[in-house]
């Protein structure tokens, strides 16, 4: 696939609204390619001085681009981990079949290989309570989204 073809590409990620803002009604939700700018944002602002920024800000933009063939597969959906990363795997074997470079940084970020994927995990759920705070302050009932995120912050604590 051409730089250009993975362009036109990726920009569906658009047009992909996250699950789970749909699932509990929210209206208007956010796409998967808006989640994955607030994360990369989150990066920027957040990377602690000894992780490689730029790394942690490719991993971020790369970290759902599966998405545009499997779509935004929550818990909800029935598909276990394990089915999860081999139909993801599978969608960036086509996608990046001509980026190496940029398929090793997605499955170290999905493997947790190094301090920049542990650390990005951490901000995809930190970005997801964000915008659940956002969408509680507009009245949408968003509080299954905002115990996840406590709940994994009190676990970083205790680390």
């Amino acid at each position: 696939m051409t730089p250009a073809d993975l362009a036109l590409e990726a920009t569906r990620l658009k047009e992909v609204a996250r699950a789970g803002w749909v699932r509990v009604g929210v209206p208007a939700p956010e796409s998967v390619a808006a989640h994955s700018w607030g994360v990369a944002f989150l990066a920027l602002l957040l990377a602690p001085p000894e992780l490689d920024r730029g790394k942690l800000l490719a991993m971020a933009v790369l970290h759902d681009l599966a998405e545009l063939e499997v779509g935004d597969l929550t818990p909800h959906d029935g598909v276990g981990k394990e089915e999860k990363h081999r139909r993801e795997a599978r969608a960036l074997d086509r996608l990046l079949a001509d980026r190496p470079d940029l398929r090793a940084l997605w499955d170290e970020a999905e493997a947790r290989q190094s301090p920049e994927a542990r650390f990005l995990k951490h901000l995809d759920r930190l970005e997801m309570g964000v915008q659940a705070r956002r969408y509680r302050d507009r009245g949408a009932d968003v509080s299954e989204f905002l115990a996840e995120v406590a709940a994994e912050l009190a676990g970083l604590d205790r680390r």
